[in-house]
């Protein structure tokens, strides 16, 4: 009977689509197309349905792409008969597509798209005026057939044809806008008559269109976003813009579950797009900022609230919301998958109209919701509306964050409105809609969470550049004009409130991972010298505090506490300095906190922590820590020295030397309780800088003779070289000074102690990287405290270096021996020792050629700081003079062939090369001489020359600077004759053109004092009349100079006043000249030189430095070299008959004493 019935059902559908094909294929006497329809197929429609399951899937799909051709390319007929053909097909296609599969290609899958397009333009356009029962159904079912096609065959479209899908959902939406716009308006009317109970079908609102649209639309970005074309993007971000500004052309958002679905599918989509983003968003940031700001608060403010924080009552321990509140159900237990179920049944078991096709409509809710929607962690069933709504916030929130993180730039933007100024902490600022109420104050924990990653993102962008601006000012009064860096200097401190306040009483163990995410970048870009002094203070106690209070049990202690630690490093490593901590370290040193019977303070702690060897990371992130106190606060370290030793000492002992190598190479946190190579290198690396700080280590000790010293106009523009190895000392008085002296007499004895007690456990370590550390070590080392160590000691320190230089393995270690050596052959008594200088030019030498570039520049670098210190001493020794008459020569032949050589490596390298050169050209015979420094060889000048002028071309700017200062060293060597050089012109019209045409401030400066080094017009050659002119010219067109970059700009005044030095010098000496062409243009250029020397007379009138103040005679050398100058002028301009000029020069020299 069931046979019988299945075989008439699949005859009459063959019957029917026959009929079908056989009427259409005549257009002459043939019916409208609605009526043919009506007759053949619409009128048995059900039957239909229930033959599709009894049919080849092929020729099913067939028959209905044949019907959807036929409807779509339909004559438009009356409007009546056009919407019931619509709505039959739709209905038809919608039902059989549950029962049988599509068989498709590409053609066919277009076909269906273009026909439930002209399908939706019917109803959402043509047929705007019918009534929404009637429209929406049709269109519902379109969008659901094609979001179920997409997904039972994803993964087998083509990218033309995903973008035919997203094109086609686009379309749906703009169709819908103009509706929208309208229903979205009308809301609340709708939202009273949903909470009265009175909620229209779920086909009769616009609501469910719009959101399966958007729902379509994320699923497609998610699945080929990447692959999706630029304008396609584009399109979607536009169309998803529209909807976005609707919503917030309204102050407040609408509140039911059916807007809830509708936001969440909105925001959700929205956040696909901006995942990949593919062109700037600068257009779209602020609207998009605009609208999201208004979900922050979303289903909270009609709500009964929590407990907020009473700002000012310490005493009060508020409890900020770490969840949803949940509803008391004392009904047994069910997952969440069987909680929807019976939701599903229960919706089921209710009368539907079967005209509808009731059993289909489980089908429609797939896009509102899934199991994860009433998970255990967001509260009961029953509080669903609570749920929804933090969904929404939490969607939009994310949304936020990928905003961030598209286009970091134009975000930066909206930190004024997103960021709260003033009382972050104040229960009445609850409901406003910035990120810091979010973080505080959402009973939600996923909104809270939430809330951190996007702060954590706007501060790990382009916010360490635009905070620097920030400065706080308390002074402001509520509703004035707050400029934009004191706006942001407000937000910083709300910020830090914020922070510490949640760091101080969180007890979930992700939000506060996440609190120090936010914490850590901060720190780092927040100007403290421009905060309130007590900012930094606060911060570091309360992390402090935290640290010593530990976290919970069920918690990762772990973790978080190396991440608490982690904060306190970069807290205690911000530079400059702040003085109130510093204030607050000398208190706690005073107090004696870090002794063992006292119990407090930040360095007691630290101290403690560091201890905790059976925590590797927590004792790795400690002596972090501690590194950055020392490196930072130096002027303490004296203080708690032997706690520091007997803490590394400990460490050092712990640590297993039998451990095989490539356990070293591990992570610290691999073996619990093993102490290995990291833990160990930040333990000497603490020891490393505590030395420096008690030493009073500055950096390489340079042995200055620069001119720029010795010049009047430029000895105020010296710079402080800044060396990052080197702690951060204050500026010292004559106190300090006395006070420095004696504790770098006891440096003596820590590194008496270190060498003694821990070098023999680590010089020799397994571990190249613990080596490395050791080696470095000796790289901190001052003359003074080198040379008060015992003999053997020195020796014991000089073999180490030149041991590990020669014989390591590892590059690193010889890398650091290196630089160890360059340190050391910077002092004064070993750079007079000839035996030590040779065994460091043979370790240093071999090392330039070492295959790895990052041994080649340490080596470099060492071999230029060895060339100075030769320079210094030269003559006080000769080199092994009892063992060959020719090593001298045949050394300094070796050192300027390894720096020639060097001259054709990387620009790191060549500019150490260069350098080297330079301080070899200043003191070396190139003439036969029984001089220590002789070559005897003018070709080897030659090669040097020839080599810096290589150099200008091929080099970076600080091998260029290099090679300026090296020609300058050149040019004081006063064994050559620069006027029977044949490369002397060439070399005086290359530092004219770096003078001239250099965009880079400091090597035009070097340049101008490279061109003053010459002491008399024979030694300028025939290049003199060349530098007066060039000089002039730059000095006529300094102020319309445009070439230079922003950041050399701080050095314009400096090239200003060495232009003038240099400008003055040669001036004077120009009367010595015999070339009548100089007398020539210096006659023409009278007036311009005239104006000049008058503005510079005025000057020595204005305000002087304070180094003026103390020496007078800095100013009366100033005078002299004008003077002299102006003199010379005269005795030109006299010589040239031009007396009035003369004259002219006579009362303005007369003038200046």
């Amino acid at each position: 009977m069931a046979t019988s019935s299945a075989t008439t059902a699949v005859r009459s559908w063959r019957t029917a689509f026959l009929t079908l094909r056989d009427e259409t294929s005549s257009l002459s006497g043939c019916p409208s197309v609605s009526q043919l329809l009506h007759d053949v197929l619409f009128s048995n429609l059900q039957s239909l349905v229930y033959a599709a399951s009894d049919l080849p899937p092929h020729e099913v799909t067939s028959d209905l792409l044949f019907l959807l051709e036929l409807v779509s390319n339909a004559p438009p007929r009356d409007g009546e008969d056009s919407t019931l053909t619509f709505t039959h097909t739709c209905h038809l296609v919608h039902g059989i597509l549950q029962r049988v599969s599509f068989e498709f290609n590409s053609s066919s899958f277009n076909l269906i798209l273009n026909s439930f397009q002209s399908i939706i333009n019917f109803f959402l356009v043509k047929a705007a005026t019918k009534s929404s029962a009637t429209r929406f159904k049709p269109v519902m079912q379109c969008l659901e057939t094609t979001r179920c096609l997409t997904n039972v065959y994803q993964g087998k479209f083509s990218p033309l044809e995903i973008v035919h899908l997203v094109k086609f959902v686009l379309h749906a939406l703009e169709c819908s806008h103009a509706e929208f716009v309208c229903l979205y308006n009308s809301s609340a009317t709708q939202r009273s008559t949903a909470e009265s109970g009175k909620r229209l079908h779920r086909y009769s609102s616009l609501w469910e269109v719009q959101a399966l649209s958007i729902t379509m639309l994320g699923e497609a970005f998610s699945r080929a976003g990447s692959s999706l074309p630029v304008d396609i993007w584009q399109s979607t971000i536009e169309v998803l813009r529209k909807v976005i500004d609707v919503i917030a052309s309204k102050s407040v958002l609408g509140e039911d579950s059916i807007l809830s679905r509708f936001y969440s599918s909105l925001l959700n989509c929205l956040h696909v797009v901006l995942t990949d983003s593919k062109i700037s968003l600068s257009d779209h940031v602020s609207g998009f900022v605009t609208a999201l700001r208004l979900f922050f608060v979303y289903g909270l403010t009609s709500r009964p609230q929590f407990t907020f924080p009473a700002v000012g009552h310490k005493e009060v321990s508020p409890n900020l919301p770490s969840e949803e509140p949940k509803k008391i159900d004392h009904t047994p237990y069910r997952p969440p998958h069987l909680r929807k179920k019976d939701r599903l049944n229960i919706k089921q078991s209710k009368p539907q109209d079967h005209r509808i096709f009731s059993d289909d409509d489980s089908f429609t809710m797939n896009f509102m919701s899934s199991d994860s929607d009433y998970s255990d962690s967001d509260g009961s069933i029953k509080d669903t509306n609570s749920v929804q709504s933090s969904k929404v916030r939490v969607a939009a929130l994310v949304c936020l964050q990928d905003l961030c993180r598209a286009d970091p730039k134009s975000f930066t933007t909206q930190w004024t409105i997103l960021l709260p100024t003033n009382d972050v902490l104040r229960p009445s600022r609850k409901f406003e809609a910035t990120l810091m109420t979010c973080l505080l104050f959402d009973p939600c924990l996923k909104a809270r969470m939430a809330s951190a990653s996007t702060l954590a993102a706007m501060l790990d962008g382009p916010s360490t550049v635009f905070l620097q601006v920030a400065e706080y000012k308390e002074s402001i009064k509520c509703g004035s004009f707050m400029p934009l860096s004191t706006s942001y200097g407000h937000i910083i401190m709300q910020l830090h409130n914020g922070i510490i306040y949640l760091i101080q009483r969180e007890t979930h163990d992700r939000l506060l991972a996440s609190l120090f995410k936010i914490l850590m970048p901060l720190i780092s870009c927040t100007p403290y010298s421009r905060m309130p002094g007590e900012l930094m203070p606060n911060l570091i106690i309360s992390l402090r505090a935290r640290i010593e209070e530990g976290f919970p049990l069920k918690t990762d202690q772990t973790g978080l506490l190396v991440a608490a630690i982690s904060c306190l490093t970069a807290a205690l490593s911000t530079s400059p300095a702040p003085v109130q901590v510093k204030q607050m370290f000398l208190e706690e040193v005073s107090a004696g906190s870090v002794e063992v019977d006292k119990r407090t303070g930040v360095l007691f702690t630290l101290l403690q922590c560091s201890e905790r060897l059976a925590s590797p990371a927590i004792c790795f992130e400690s002596l972090q820590a501690l590194r950055a106190v020392s490196h930072n606060y130096p002027n303490i370290m004296s203080s708690y020295w032997q706690q520091v030793s007997t803490i590394v000492f400990k460490i050092l002992k712990a640590a297993s030397p039998e451990v095989p190598a490539k356990a070293w190479k591990g992570h610290v946190g691999n073996t619990a309780g093993f102490i290995g190579e990291k833990v160990v290198t930040a333990a000497i690396r603490v020891l490393d800088e505590s030395l420096r700080a008690i030493s009073g280590f500055k950096g390489t000790e340079d042995l200055l003779d620069d001119k720029l010293l010795d010049n009047p106009f430029t000895s105020d523009c010296i710079r402080i070289k800044n060396v990052s190895s080197a702690p951060l000392y204050e500026q010292e008085s004559s106190e300090d000074i006395k006070e420095s002296a004696k504790a770098f007499q006891s440096g003596s004895e820590q590194w008496s102690e270190m060498i003694e007690k821990h070098m023999p456990l680590i010089l020799q370590h397994i571990s190249s990287m613990v080596r490395t550390a050791a080696v470095t070590c000796f790289a901190g080392i001052t003359s003074s405290v080198f040379f008060s160590l015992l003999k053997e000691t020195q020796e014991f320190i000089i073999s180490s270096l030149i041991d590990s230089a020669l014989h390591d393995e590892v590059a690193s270690v010889r890398s650091a021996a290196c630089r160890a050596i360059g340190v050391i052959s910077c002092f004064p008594q070993v750079s007079q020792s000839a035996e030590i200088i040779d065994k460091y030019i043979h370790a240093v030498e071999i090392n330039t050629h070492d295959p790895l570039v990052s041994v080649r520049i340490t080596a470099s670098w060492a071999l230029a700081n060895i060339c100075d210190s030769i320079r210094h001493c030269i003559d006080d020794f000769a080199f092994k003079p009892s063992i060959d008459s020719n090593a001298n020569s045949h050394l300094m032949a070796s050192l300027t062939e390894s720096a020639l050589n060097l001259t054709k490596d990387g620009d790191k390298i060549k500019s150490n090369a260069v350098r080297g050169l330079g301080n070899l050209s200043r003191f070396v015979k190139y003439t036969s001489s029984s001089h220590p420094a002789s070559l005897g060889d003018s070709r080897w000048l030659e090669r040097i020359v020839q080599a810096l002028v290589s150099c200008v071309t091929t080099g970076n700017v600080k091998v260029q600077w290099n090679v300026c200062r090296a020609l300058s060293n050149l040019f004081l060597n006063e064994t050559i004759n620069l006027e029977d050089m044949d490369w002397a012109p060439s070399v005086f019209s290359i530092l004219l053109l770096l003078l001239r045409d250099s965009s880079n401030f400091k090597i035009r400066i070097q340049a101008a004092a490279a061109l003053a080094v010459p002491s008399s017009v024979s030694d300028y050659g025939k290049s003199f009349s060349d530098v007066v002119q060039g000089l002039e010219h730059i000095l006529e067109n300094l102020g319309a100079d445009h070439l230079s970059a922003p950041s050399s700009f701080k050095y314009r005044v400096a090239l200003q006043k060495q232009l003038t030095s240099t400008m003055l010098h040669v001036l004077s000496l120009a009367s010595s000249s015999d070339h009548q062409p100089l007398k020539d243009f210096l006659v023409k250029k009278s007036s311009f030189l005239e104006e000049w020397f008058k503005v510079l007379c005025s000057s020595l009138g204005e305000s002087t430095t304070h180094l003026e103040n103390e020496n007078n005679s800095v100013g009366n050398q100033k005078k002299e070299m004008i003077s002299k100058a102006m003199r010379s002028l005269i005795e030109v301009y006299e010589g040239r008959k031009q007396f009035a000029v003369a004259k002219k020069f006579e009362m303005m020299d007369s003038g200046i004493w």
